[in-house]
């Protein structure tokens, strides 16, 4: 056999079956035994074998005991057991049908309850360092960052809206090449804005934002996305409670039909029922924050269900941290919530000086009646068929990572929605909408990205605070007893 046929199965085990470990390291010992064509040869490449045979048995992992909840709105399945093989779902079932593989590590998990891991369909990467916006520090250091404390929380994939660099395209590219350790990122890269409006750039200073003015700036900037691939397109129409413009009517529509030229699907920032109507006739693919003006009416639904335009995200969690933090909020203290955050953050939310600034907002009230007529709203879009997803637009200052998406379910739920359906709006709803067909349920086939929890969230959504471990393609990327 020749010293290159060894070659090419020494990189394709090593490669495929020792993910995370020191490639370099094994390589080089298997080159020193590899010179010439005598015994050391003959070892090593059945070392090679060897490693290989063990390696794909340890990728084999079986967990057994658990109760089910796959994602779909399926029933819940007590004494259910699931082969997970190279990242992916092999085989899931009742425990009494299970046929463990030779070789494959069983983990019991008898008593505990297992959902797929939360996809959040807005949220924002690299920007916020504790409670400092930090725009300049952008890179795919601080990406990957966020992207690990998304995962500890049990947020597996991401949507990533509008306030990217293009560090983020190699992170992602990176991870549709292998089997990623960290959270799945989606990606709209640079937003559209209006000059006079709000968003991107303008909002937050320091951030590549393309500005529009008329509909002759569209085209150009919608094909510099698509180049990148963007997963899709965001713009921002809102006036910050008067204080900017909306963006007019022909550059929002101008947008959504070149990005449909180009094959990618649009959101946007929206406030306003009637911006929403507006998008909704002209096609949008989804909206990214939910209507808090007025009531939704059935025009708006018949629409957004006629031209398949998704909720993708309420952020009722969003209009939590404009106001909540006028006082010292409860989950201050929640070692669920400071097991995430640095010092200095519990120092500021709880220091007297940063509660009066906020308290003294002068729309402080309004926030709380826009929290309230979201709440209305997202229960009368799912009431009415309406599509809908769960998104936080965490990121920024104040919106924690990995926190708040638990604290958004919480607030779907208090919206009356039951635990069950902001359950699957969290997974299988936003794999949907992300066409991640190998995403979002717990079926055959899918990769294995899957959270561990010690009670039950059908009986009170906050339960999903009780994470004991979070698997991202078969990878345990965290679990409770390492913190």
């Amino acid at each position: 056999m020749a010293d290159g046929s060894c070659d090419s199965i020494r990189l394709v085990y090593i490669t495929l079956f020792f993910p995370g470990r020191n490639k370099l390291h094994l390589l080089e010992f298997l080159e020193m035994s590899t010179k010439g064509n005598g015994p050391g040869f003959r070892f090593a490449f059945l070392l090679c074998l060897a490693f290989a045979v063990t390696s794909l048995r340890a990728e084999v992992r079986v967990l057994r005991g658990f109760t089910l909840i796959d994602g779909t709105g399926a029933a819940a399945a007590p004494d259910s057991a699931m082969i997970i093989d190279a990242g992916r779902i092999k085989w899931v079932g009742p425990v009494s049908a299970l046929k463990v593989p030779a070789g494959a590590q069983v983990v019991d998990l008898k008593g505990r309850f297992v959902i797929p891991g939360i996809i959040d369909l807005h949220g924002h990467l690299g920007l916020t360092s504790g409670m400092t916006l930090d725009t300049k520090s952008y890179s795919r250091q601080t990406v990957e960052r966020d992207l690990k404390t998304y995962a500890e929380y049990g947020v597996t994939t991401m949507l990533s809206l509008g306030l990217d660099g293009d560090a983020v395209f190699a992170v992602r590219e990176q991870q549709r090449a292998s089997r990623p350790t960290m959270t799945r990122v989606y990606t709209a890269g640079q937003g559209f804005v209006y000059k006079d409006g709000i968003g991107g750039g303008i909002s937050f200073p320091g951030i590549s934002t393309p500005v529009f003015s008329t509909v002759a700036d569209v085209e150009p900037a919608v094909a510099e996305q698509a180049r990148k691939h963007v997963d899709v397109i965001k713009f921002w129409t809102d006036d910050n409670l008067g204080k900017a413009k909306r963006m007019p009517f022909d550059i929002d529509k101008a947008i959504i039909d070149s990005a449909h030229r180009h094959g990618v699907r649009v959101v946007a920032h929206v406030y306003y029922l009637e911006d929403a109507k507006k998008l909704a006739d002209y096609g949008i693919d989804g909206l990214a924050h939910i209507v808090r003006d007025k009531p939704v009416d059935q025009e708006l639904i018949d629409s957004m269900k006629r031209h398949n335009t998704w909720q993708i995200a309420s952020t009722l969690s969003r209009e939590v941290s404009l106001f909540i933090y006028a006082k010292t909020p409860d989950f201050v203290t929640d070692p669920f919530f400071t097991r995430g955050v640095s010092a200095d953050v519990i120092k500021t939310l709880n220091s007297p000086e940063y509660q009066k600034k906020t308290a003294s907002d002068p729309n402080l009230e309004k926030y709380r009646e826009a929290l309230a007529m979201g709440k209305r709203n997202l229960k009368a879009l799912a009431d009415g068929g309406v599509k809908y997803g769960m998104g936080t637009d965490t990121g920024v200052p104040g919106r924690f990572q990995g926190y708040f998406e638990h604290l958004e379910l919480q607030e779907m739920v208090e919206a009356g929605l039951t635990p069950m359906q902001a359950l699957v709006a969290a997974t299988s709803s936003g794999a949907e909408f992300l066409k991640a067909k190998d995403l979002g349920s717990l079926r055959p086939g899918k990769w294995a990205d899957l959270i561990v929890l010690a009670k039950n969230p059908l009986d009170d959504i906050r339960n999903t605070h009780t994470i004991q471990a979070v698997y991202i393609a078969g990878n345990q990327v965290y679990t409770k007893e390492t913190q």
